[in-house]
């Protein structure tokens, strides 16, 4: 009795020994950020890994469709100010933008999928309809070529000269600023440098880059202060 006393005690004594030097399991610190968030920024950065494969018009037809799936609400209501470019993450992560933020996140979406930026160009029209300024990505197969339109208020991808009910002012890409005609790509105006609104959102890109998780979870309360948003996310 006393040997097997012993035995159990030596036995007690190893597990014991065993359990106080097995190395600590962390557990797994969250991130913050919900499953529909995380869902729908998976989904865009599949969209952007297939697209890569794809020809340049199947990605601007599924781009399109994509983006303009995010609802349209004016900047004054949705960020309380009067003008601002939201970066592709911000209007996926809020689900709304307004044009402005739309046509940001198919440009640089299909940037991301391989498309030259030379042959795309983000302009500014006055839509005639509804009497308001308005903007739309540009797409040139060739330098020379009429451009196809991408836009929120019609979904069909025309060329330029069918889009009647689109007055263009100007377009621009990070190459430069052009002032623009209907069906040619303009007047090589000079470059991008002083505009402020172009300068802040690649700003702000650069940021999101640098720590992309805290900045998906902080987007998600985007209707609260910084300070409180900050208490949400880790």
């Amino acid at each position: 009795m006393t040997n097997l006393f012993k035995i159990i005690s030596v036995l007690l004594m190893v597990l014991l020994t065993a359990c106080a030097s097995s190395p600590k399991v962390e557990m797994p610190v969250s991130d913050g950020i919900n499953s529909e968030t995380r869902e729908r920024v998976q989904a865009w950065k599949t969209l952007i890994e297939n697209g890569s494969r794809w020809s340049d018009i199947q990605k601007l037809n599924s781009v399109n469709n994509f983006v303009n799936e995010v609802e349209f609400v004016d900047d004054i209501y949705h960020w309380k100010m009067e003008d601002y470019w939201a970066t592709p993450l911000q209007t996926l992560v809020t689900k709304a933008g307004d044009c402005e933020d739309l046509s940001i996140a198919k440009y640089f979406t299909l940037a991301a999928m391989g498309l030259d930026e030379n042959k795309m160009r983000l302009t500014y029209v006055k839509a005639l309809d509804i009497n308001k300024p308005h903007m739309v990505v540009s797409y040139f197969r060739q330098p020379t070529d009429e451009p196809l339109v991408l836009d929120n208020l019609n979904p069909a991808i025309l060329p330029a000269s069918q889009r009647q009910d689109l007055l263009p002012v100007y377009s621009f890409n990070a190459k430069g600023l052009w002032l623009a005609k209907r069906e040619t790509g303009g007047q090589y105006a000079g470059g991008v440098e002083r505009m402020s609104l172009w300068q802040q959102l690649l700003s702000q890109m650069d940021v999101e880059a640098a720590n992309e998780k805290a900045m998906i979870c902080l987007y998600q309360y985007y209707d609260l202060s910084d300070e409180k948003a900050k208490t949400y996310c880790p």
